[in-house]
């Protein structure tokens, strides 16, 4: 009789390996590990997973590459709504996992799985990510979460895979750590608490830069397009710009905000890119779009954000949130001049030929070429109307 196959989400680390050996074993399922490459993975790192997969007795391993997609799905959107959870987080890693989800979903029904298996806990916003999309996307197809299922602390993982003849950093496994193309999130036993930081030892990215350094970023049509006036797609722009920020130590932070399931939660979080690109990208559009175009960007570039942090990217809704976001956009191009430093950027300003701001109708504060006072007079006297009646009748 042949085994069932399960896909396992698969990231090489501590989770992920306690997942493989225990499908195979405890559970004697045919496991096909798959790793999605959300742009958090060079050759190298994607080598050493497969050999770890492969160690670990997988009946195949596969790696799916959807960092273009995951840009042209969310990431896109994020820029345009100018998207940070709490004022904060660029959505770092819940964008992430659902365009993994996404990937594995349609692996499954690929490969003709019977069942999908993660290694979410039973504490985060993962787990409702993973299984509601697996519930969507495939529906008859059995969710196995074995870490959450049994209930397991980091220590039991790692005395069970030693059992196992697996060696583990244990060390290396007090920080989880998860890269992809917008951002790394950085979580451990100070992200447990409300009143501790992270060390400087547990941020994957030491601060090695002094000294400051100017930058600019092309948009057009709101997409990031060129960085330092060299073309090139969004995706390197966002790589390159990370790259050279963040040993700056630019865009580290501590989230804290409400998880799907009620509680509070903290996650660190590196991500000079994706923080410089909103800021510059928000910037770009207060020159360019009217007051009303940016107060209604504001609160449905706030709601794609919330939902899709839920996992909720596969509702309709998203879409004609999109279709705004993305028309909104048509006059969102020019240059933003960026200044960085240690530990902060400033955004100098901007040049296009899209600037609201141009001098032919009028200098703020100083003068004016489009009305007379006597025009000035007149509006505010009719703008005031309505109120100016309401004290009257009302002997205010």
């Amino acid at each position: 009789m042949s085994k069932k196959k399960v896909v396992l989400a698969f990231s090489g680390g501590l989770d992920t390996s306690f997942c493989c050996i225990y499908l195979a074993q405890d559970l004697n399922l045919e496991v096909h590990s798959v790793v999605v490459n959300t742009g958090g993975f060079d050759e190298a790192e994607l080598k050493q997973i497969e050999d770890r997969a492969l160690s670990l007795g997988v009946a195949s391993h596969n790696v799916i590459d959807e960092t273009t997609n995951y840009y042209n799905d969310s990431i896109k959107y994020l820029i345009f709504g100018n998207v940070l959870k709490n004022a904060t987080y660029p959505l770092s890693v819940s964008a992430e996992r659902v365009c993994q989800a996404t990937a594995i979903a349609n692996y499954a029904k690929k490969i003709g799985a019977e069942c999908v298996a993660h290694g979410s806990t039973g504490a985060g916003n993962d787990q409702v990510r993973f299984d509601m999309i697996f519930e969507i996307l495939v529906p008859n197809v059995e969710v196995i979460t074995p870490i959450r299922d049994l209930k397991l602390s980091r220590e039991a993982e790692i005395e069970y895979l030693h059992k196992h003849g697996v060696e583990v950093n244990a060390e290396k496994a007090k920080y989880s750590i998860n890269k992809g193309l917008w951002g790394t999130s950085v979580g451990g036993k100070e992200t447990l608490t409300s009143n501790q930081y992270l060390p400087e030892e547990s941020w994957p990215t030491p601060i090695s830069k002094t000294g400051t350094e100017q930058v600019t970023i092309d948009f057009v049509k709101g997409e990031p397009v060129a960085l330092n006036g060299e073309t090139m797609t969004s995706v390197e722009v966002i790589q390159k710009l990370q790259d050279l920020a963040q040993p700056y130590g630019v865009g580290r932070d501590i989230h804290v905000g409400d998880t799907i399931i009620g509680i509070k939660g903290r996650v660190g979080f590196e991500a000079a890119g994706p923080i410089i690109i909103v800021k510059a990208h928000h910037t770009l559009e207060k020159h360019v779009l009217t007051k009303w175009q940016l107060s209604w960007k504001d609160q449905l570039g706030a709601f794609y954000g919330n939902f899709l942090h839920e996992g909720q990217f596969h509702d309709p809704v998203m879409r004609d949130i999109e279709a705004f976001l993305q028309s909104s956009q048509e006059t969102v191009n020019g240059r933003v001049i960026v200044q960085l430093q240690p530990n902060y950027f400033t955004v100098i300003g901007i040049e296009s030929e899209n600037d609201l701001m141009s001098s032919k109708f009028g200098t703020y504060g100083e003068m004016n070429n489009s009305w007379t006072g006597d025009d000035v007079k007149g509006f505010s006297k009719i703008f005031g109307n309505q109120v100016s009646i309401w004290h009257k009748v009302n002997n205010k």
